[in-house]
């Protein structure tokens, strides 16, 4: 769903738009990047205060989307390599993997705290300090086991997750939120691949007549959720339009007659079940705020095959 703003379509141009361009669109600055028109926030100063913060505020969310059991303390990094390294089992060596890469990222937050810390007393920290090239090596250490973890869902890893704390440290702040206006319109086009897939799979159903506005009040939503920051004024106002959204398309209730036969009324059942992991899923993608492409083209692929069993849309 292209040239897209906050949830509403905008007007076609005759020309394409380059990547990064930056519009006032209903008084709010915006950036296209994908087809989408991407609500940007003021950027800090570019300071290892500001660092710190923002990693910090990364590495929380990290631990809040993936498994459980990850949040290692830094002080125990020796302990989870350990226990990672002597692990011979591939799937618990998996887990230790996502544990030692947790505890990784703590000990890399914790020593940037206290550089930080350090800073504040007018001692002058440079790139090339051992601290800090050590704090580098285990954000890199930790992104690449990063790639053995799982969404809390269980469906597939999210390895932007793993990968921003790293590159905060390592691009300049204004750098790293551009690459998060990328991440956020490559979300919100999963987003819509999602809302896409349930409009063309159900919209034809008849028990399901009705359905399809609320695929799309739950994209509209969606989206506005995923570039809209915690912090900022309207999430109360967002969070609530978001999940009210995705309540209501939870509480459809498909329209079956009487005397439906048993192989439609499977149908409808197995329809509903595929709606829920669509809403889910796309539930999982807005909290997470980048893309889940597995997931999304796994889904996709879901939609078609019930399409194609289906007689009831025949």
């Amino acid at each position: 769903m292209p040239e897209t703003g906050n949830g509403a379509s905008l007007a076609a141009v005759d020309s394409p738009i380059a990547p990064g361009t930056r519009r006032i669109i209903d008084g709010q600055e915006r950036v296209h990047y994908d087809g989408y028109w991407v609500k940007t926030y003021p950027v800090p100063a570019d300071t290892l205060e500001a660092k710190k913060e923002l990693i910090q505020a990364l590495t929380r969310r990290l631990f809040n989307h993936t498994e459980h059991g990850l949040n290692i303390p830094g002080t125990r990094l020796d302990e989870a390599r350990r226990t990672y390294e002597e692990e011979p089992d591939p799937a618990r060596r998996r887990i230790k993997g996502g544990m030692l890469a947790g505890a990784l990222f703590n000990r890399a937050t914790g020593i940037f705290t206290q550089l930080v810390e350090i800073q504040k007393l007018g001692v002058e920290i440079q790139s090339n300090n051992p601290l800090m090239r050590a704090c580098g090596e285990h954000l890199k250490e930790a992104l690449e086991l990063g790639k053995l973890v799982r969404h809390r869902s269980g469906e597939e890893g999210i390895d932007e997750l793993w990968g921003e704390p790293f590159n905060a440290f390592l691009l300049p702040v204004e750098n790293f939120y551009e690459s998060r206006y990328i991440k956020i319109a490559q979300t919100m086009r999963d987003i819509d691949g999602i809302a896409d897939a349930m409009t063309k799979t159900f919209s034809d159903f008849a028990p399901f007549s009705g359905i399809a506005k609320h695929f799309a009040e739950l994209a509209d939503a969606a989206k506005v959720k995923t570039e809209t920051l915690r912090t900022d004024r309207a999430i109360f106002e967002v969070w609530t339009t978001f999940a009210a959204t995705a309540e209501q398309l939870a509480a459809f209730e498909p329209q079956l007659a009487a005397d439906a036969s048993a192989r439609i009324r499977q149908e409808v059942a197995d329809a509903r079940q595929l709606i829920r992991a669509g809403t889910e899923l796309i539930t999982h993608i807005t909290r997470a705020r980048v893309p889940m492409p597995k997931s999304t083209r796994e889904y996709i692929e879901r939609c078609e095959r019930f399409r194609a069993g289906c007689e009831a849309l025949a």
